[in-house]
């Protein structure tokens, strides 16, 4: 088994990614900060109620007309960092949780600097970054008067469930929204062929072995749905077999990693397992399971762990690109 060199605190990490999985879309992290401090800041940034003749009014999710600026300098779009980045722009404040603790540790090398705002978007903390644009994944999160609040601070535009759970619909929105429709289309081009290139490559080296993503944090597994997070990548971009066991779970859920217990996880027949793992203590006991030794992929020592802070529990096209980068390096060269 493979060791990853980062782990989070399993429960940040879990709060994180479940607050996610379940609303499809979360918002940034909080910390010490004025509104204009920021690494971004622009003397130049358009203000609420402004409109130059290249400001271009767009209607959202929930119907709203919203004037997008020319040039957005200040823009909040939490948890939407991945496409925001992907595109060259880097936001005003970035998604947290627990205080700031817990960021989106696979894009910290792009965010370097940016401060963390809370996930839930406190609206005095928004305005404390004075944004010139704001934008929302889920219209869940803008009941209750927030999206009133927001957009007495700054345009505020949500994209809807559909987009949002959708990475490839997102980077295109945002894309657009940006002015930057062309080089998202680019950037989906080149992710595309990259994917290909590496499925020929793992259909000579695999062929048809299955692979299967498992999550342990606070000693319970879950597992990937198919269709999204890693889970998208491997099974849809890469083509890879789906184990039996995986195929066989009911796919209504709304959430993007689902719980299985140690018992019925002896029933995962797959070839290869990559594990992500934010448990840091106390889990010998698992490891050391009858059924967790009796695994297909267990005992021909084909576990490949994954640090919790990496691109596997996340979506994107720089979350896919980094697990397909993984993938590479692991399976393609069996």
């Amino acid at each position: 088994m493979r060791f990853g060199r980062k782990q989070m605190k399993m429960g940040l990490v879990f709060l994180a990614i479940m607050v996610v999985s379940v609303l499809l879309a979360a918002c940034g992290s909080s910390g010490s900060h004025s509104g204009d401090h920021s690494p971004n800041a622009s003397a130049g940034s358009s203000q609420p109620g402004e409109q130059s003749a290249s400001d271009r009014v767009i209607q959202d999710a929930m119907g709203h007309h919203v004037t997008i600026p020319a040039n957005p300098q200040r823009i909040i779009a939490s948890y939407l960092e991945d496409p925001l980045v992907a595109l060259g722009v880097k936001p005003v404040a970035q998604w947290s949780v627990a205080d700031g603790k817990t960021v989106q540790g696979y894009l910290q090398s792009e965010l370097k600097g940016v401060p963390t705002i809370s996930y839930n978007l406190p609206p005095e903390e928004v305005a404390s970054f004075n944004p010139d644009l704001i934008v929302i994944g889920s219209p869940s999160s803008v009941q209750n008067g927030l999206y009133e609040a927001y957009s007495k601070i700054a345009p505020t535009y949500v994209l809807g469930d559909e987009i949002n759970s959708d990475w490839r619909k997102t980077l295109l929105k945002m894309g657009e929204l940006l002015d930057k429709k062309n080089e998202a289309e680019q950037l989906l081009k080149q992710y595309d062929q990259k994917a290909e290139a590496l499925k020929a490559k793992l259909h000579q080296t695999i062929g048809d072995q299955s692979v299967a993503i498992l999550w342990l944090t606070q000693k319970q597994f879950y597992v990937v749905d198919k269709t999204r997070s890693s889970g998208s990548v491997l099974y849809g971009d890469l083509g890879i077999k789906v184990p039996q066991y995986l195929s066989d779970l009911p796919s209504n859920s709304q959430a993007t990693w689902s719980p299985v217990s140690l018992e019925k996880l002896a029933q995962l027949d797959a070839d290869h397992i990559f594990l992500v793992k934010s448990d840091t203590e106390q889990t010998s006991e698992i490891f050391n399971n009858p059924i967790w030794k009796n695994l297909p992929a267990v005992k021909k020592g084909h576990v490949y762990e994954m640090s919790s802070d990496s691109s596997w529990l996340y979506s994107g096209l720089l979350a896919g690109q980094q697990v397909m980068e993984d993938v590479s390096k692991i399976l393609a060269n069996k």
